[in-house]
């Protein structure tokens, strides 16, 4: 990943965290105007983001409970 692409995610979970309605809108339009970029893995990618916020949680119980 390229510096210019860490700092647009950067950017965009920076909006999404604080101005979540227009984070959906451009979220919406960029997906109606690329579609090629969000075909195919979202849904994988989401499962493993899934796994490894549940990871995330199990540690922080274990760490909060010692």
């Amino acid at each position: 990943m390229s510096n210019l692409d860490e700092s647009i995610g950067k950017i965009l979970l920076e909006l999404q965290r604080d101005d979540p309605d227009v984070f959906k809108k451009l979220m919406e339009r960029a997906q109606k105007e690329n579609p090629e970029l969000f075909e195919g893995s979202i849904d994988e990618e989401n499962i493993e983001i899934e796994k490894y916020n549940l990871k995330v949680d199990e540690y922080n119980k274990k760490i909060d409970e010692n």
